[in-house]
């Protein structure tokens, strides 16, 4: 399947906030449920994949109660899909196209997300390398997205290198990236 880049859309803002609406009613048995619009299309200004980004963190001992919850509302549990910590999840539509993640509070890959998204919020010059990146690797003939996540993994450590994430931790990113790392 190809990978499509477009620019930046205003419209992904308030798309996030409908769908985090109706988790946070989904979700109100899960006290400890924050609901974070993380990957490209929460930060203005930058092109972006157009499928919305959903971590809901909560606590340890939560995450069943959480995955439960999500079932209730017509999320299709998907397990981990190999990220410890993470479980994903198929919305029951595709107004908006988005992925959806319950994360355990503090594991690597929402403070990950978390660290991207603030870097590139606050940073116009990574914001637009990364786009260029992006829209580079997309526009490539037979662009897959195992490759297109690779291949943009040098500009993301470059991203992630004025976090507060450790030179462990940001290895750890880069091999779940790309593997061949």
């Amino acid at each position: 399947m190809p990978v499509e880049v477009v620019p930046y859309s205003p419209d992904w803002v308030p798309q996030f906030q409908r769908v985090a609406d109706a988790l946070r009613v989904g979700l109100a048995e899960v006290s400890s449920a924050v609901i974070e619009h993380v990957g490209s299309t929460s930060v203005p200004g930058l092109a972006a994949k157009p499928i919305i980004d959903i971590d809901v963190l909560v606590d340890e001992n939560e995450m069943s109660a959480a995955v439960s919850a999500m079932d209730a509302i017509g999320y299709v549990h998907r397990g981990d899909l190999g990220v410890t910590d993470r479980e994903a999840f198929t919305a029951p539509d595709d107004t908006p196209r988005r992925n959806v993640y319950v994360c355990r509070r503090g594991a690597l890959s929402v403070r990950n997300h978390l660290a991207v998204r603030d870097v590139l919020r606050r940073s116009a010059d990574l914001r637009d390398e990364y786009g260029a990146v992006k829209l580079t690797l997309a526009g490539e003939p037979g662009m897959d997205v195992e490759t297109y996540i690779a291949r943009k993994s040098a500009v993301l450590q470059k991203v992630l290198a004025v976090s507060d994430l450790t030179a462990e931790e940001r290895l750890e990113i880069l091999r779940l990236n790309d593997p061949s790392a």
